[in-house]
């Protein structure tokens, strides 16, 4: 099955590449002569290609009587299949706050004001466990513990949690209380004790002033 995923993916790259490599728009024909295969097989990958917008169908100059052949011409934008480096991102980024004055009280302040986008989905639920909703969403593994605190099993961010705490865990908290501030909840989250255990952090609730 992997070898078939793999024949499928290097194909539809090849009608890519020649896309790419056009200086004006093709046609199907015009692809499938170029790569020594059926049009019904260019169609194909042209219809992913499409649907991922890597390829645009261009509207053909008439010429001459007859329906005009379609043709396509690869998407002019970056290349969408590279690699990632969302981690080094966030180092810069929290690098950047360590340099400056504060830096655990911009970042809790940067971590409400995105917590304030989080929408309550329903009235039903009560603001705690709302939260602890969204907290697993994140990617948190929250735990209810008794009526005052949330355990946290997993961090979605652990390495630079344990490289920069004092950025990152601050974040943490203003997005937990920045959720509860949105949702007008009669509690908020005090503090959050990092790495309170090897394998848990742990959200302190109180009343919201």
């Amino acid at each position: 099955m992997s070898a078939v995923k793999e024949s499928v993916g290097g194909r539809r790259r090849d009608v890519l590449r020649v896309l790419k490599a056009a200086a004006a728009p093709m046609s199907i024909v015009a692809i499938a002569d170029e790569l020594g295969v059926h049009p019904n097989t260019v169609r194909f990958h042209l219809d992913s290609l499409l649907g991922d917008k890597q390829v645009e169908q261009v509207t053909p100059e008439r010429k001459g009587p007859g329906r005009p052949a379609q043709m396509f011409r690869a998407t002019r934008q970056m290349d969408r299949g590279g690699p990632r480096r969302y981690r080094l991102l966030a180092e810069i980024l929290a690098m950047g706050l360590t340099a400056e004055g504060d830096a655990a009280g911009k970042a809790l302040a940067a971590g409400r004001a995105w917590g304030r986008q989080l929408q309550r989905r329903g009235r039903t639920r009560k603001s705690v466990e709302h939260l602890i909703d969204v907290l697993d969403e994140l990617g948190f593994a929250p735990e209810r513990r008794g009526r005052k605190q949330i355990g946290l099993r997993h961090c979605p961010f652990l390495e630079m949690a344990e490289a920069r705490a004092g950025v990152v865990c601050p974040i943490h908290l203003g997005l937990m209380q920045g959720a509860l501030e949105n949702w007008s909840a009669p509690v908020t989250v005090e503090r959050l004790d990092a790495f309170a255990e090897p394998d848990l952090c742990m959200a302190h609730l109180g009343a919201a002033r």
